[in-house]
């Protein structure tokens, strides 16, 4: 699925643009999530998506409202910091599958 919109890194956060909010977690506001190393990326489900707890060793954490247009941020800092990663703000490249998985490149 690819959208308009495009997620940014800024601040240590993923903004998460209102579209995409929308078509890939409609009302939940907590997510699991994983990185790994070997691949630089970020997976990231709902927290109604159970399969994926099961499937990957995950953490959850909680979308925080960026705006009333309803932009969403995910705090990454932690694990930019821990993986030596790029902190530099700029754009994500990203992809949502039909499972409710996005991955994002970090």
């Amino acid at each position: 699925m690819v959208s308009e919109s495009s997620m940014l890194l800024k601040n240590g956060h993923i903004i998460i643009p209102a579209d995409i909010v929308t078509k890939w977690l409609d009302t939940d506001d907590y997510v699991n999530m994983v990185y790994y190393p070997e691949r630089s990326q970020l997976l990231v489900a709902a927290k109604s998506k159970t399969f994926f707890e099961k499937l990957h060793k995950t953490k959850w954490m909680v979308l925080k409202d960026k705006n009333l247009q309803g932009d969403k941020t995910l705090y990454v800092r932690e694990i930019l910091i821990d993986n030596d990663l790029d902190d530099a703000d700029r754009p994500l490249r990203f992809e949502i599958k039909t499972t409710g998985i996005v991955t994002i490149d970090l």
